[in-house]
């Protein structure tokens, strides 16, 4: 079994051992008081790494270049990461331009380009003004990395978003204290098929590579990739875990319980970050949580979770505090997860509504006040096996209009 998994109190990426961080503001977004825009994450030692990417067709040369890296198998050292531009939609200068991104950070940092992962988000079909991102690498330098810059790098990621996404656990694995930190970036396009937007790991557990790869995906379709604002995926969806055994434990290795110790804490900090990103997402201001058991399988699970989760119907009686729980059925129905109707039971914030397909009476404005409250629990019990997932969202509200409706100006 798992051993304990610890909040950490002030909790960031820099929560492992053995990584600084910083940021800066350039001057690539609008000012404002609490603007940063680009930002960057350094290892004492090599680490392992892995990395998910999103499944678009049209992809941001970042996440390319990253992509190569990490086929290249080299140890990875650290990451800068710029936003207000995501260097997507500008032919092959945004693939320069990458390159080049990385090549400013490691010689800033006295490391190898090929040792750097490179990210950038914002608006699509604008170049990176390389000149500003040099800058903000020598101001982050000049200053110097520290374990207190994970709140700066998470606050340099930021584009909508009203609020950094940060987290620190302490997992007891083998009888040593493992520690894993994590940031992410996200408030609108976010239906991720991979992972979300910008979500970057530390760990200072020494791990095989080869186990790092094979774990992160799953640990993604679990958390990251259950989550949904708006239905629209991104050109820049990434994932990446680094680990750099400053923990000084032996090398987790698979099919062991140190490996299923530190699959547990990967994905602890990715549901939680996953749980701050629907709570920010884009005019929300609901939490949404869909909970669905009794699947014919996992994947039936998630399908169905999801799919509610993203019903723009559910979302906005969500937002309206309506349990129109007829929605869920409909969303339901057409997920394509298997579902007998005479079966199904279903949940409002612990209050069942209906059970074995029959609608049970309860008091409508005792659910109403329920729903008023910032989260709201759907749970729905299929009773066909024992497949089960949880999806996570927000509600659908006239800021989120607003807010897209003037992105680039």
């Amino acid at each position: 079994m798992p051993g304990p998994i610890s909040s950490v109190d002030g909790g960031t990426i820099t929560t492992a051992r053995g990584f600084r961080a910083g940021g800066t503001y350039a001057g690539i977004k609008t000012y404002s008081d609490d603007k940063m825009d680009v930002g960057m994450l350094l290892s004492d030692a090599p680490c392992a790494a892995a990395g998910v990417f999103t499944k678009s067709s049209i992809v941001s040369p970042s996440v390319t270049v990253n992509r190569e890296t990490l086929a290249g198998g080299h140890p990875v050292r650290g990451l800068v990461v710029n936003s207000g531009i995501a260097n997507a939609g500008v032919g092959e200068q945004g693939y320069i331009d990458a390159k080049e991104m990385a090549v400013i950070a490691a010689n800033a940092l006295d490391v190898r380009p090929e040792e750097m992962l490179v990210f950038s988000t914002g608006i699509i079909g604008v170049e990176l003004p390389m000149t500003l991102i040099k800058s903000g690498v020598e101001q982050i330098t000049a200053a110097g990395l520290s374990e207190s810059g994970g709140n700066p790098l998470a606050r340099a990621m930021m584009t909508t978003d009203t609020h950094s996404k940060e987290v620190g656990v302490s997992v007891d694995i083998g009888g040593v204290e493992v520690r894993i930190g994590g940031v992410a970036k996200g408030s609108g396009m976010i239906h991720p098929n991979m992972a979300t937007m910008l979500s970057f790991v530390a760990t200072d557990a020494a791990v095989e590579q080869s186990l790092l790869r094979q774990m992160l995906p799953e640990v993604a379709d679990r958390s990251l990739n259950m989550l949904t604002v708006d239905g629209d995926s991104s050109t820049n969806d990434s994932l990446v875990v680094l680990a750099n055994g400053a923990a000084g434990n032996a090398v987790i290795t698979a099919g062991t319980p140190e490996a299923e110790a530190l699959r547990a804490g990967l994905l602890d900090v990715c549901v939680r970050l996953t749980r701050q990103l629907a709570r920010d997402g884009e005019g929300a201001t609901h939490l949404l949580v869909v909970e669905v058991t009794g699947a014919r399988n996992d994947e039936d699970a998630r399908i169905a979770a999801r799919t509610i989760a993203s019903s723009l119907l559910v979302k906005s009686a969500v937002y309206g505090a309506d349990p129109n729980w007829g929605r869920l059925l409909a969303a339901l129905g057409r997920s394509q997860a298997e579902a007998v109707e005479e079966k199904i039971d279903l949940y409002i914030n612990g209050v069942c509504i209906m059970e074995a397909g029959k609608p049970v009476p309860f008091h409508r404005d005792a659910v109403v006040a329920l729903m008023r409250g910032d989260e709201i629990t759907f749970r729905i019990a299929l009773n066909l096996a024992d497949g089960q997932a949880t999806a996570w969202g927000c509600d659908l509200t006239e800021e989120y209009v607003v807010i897209n409706s003037a992105y680039t100006t």
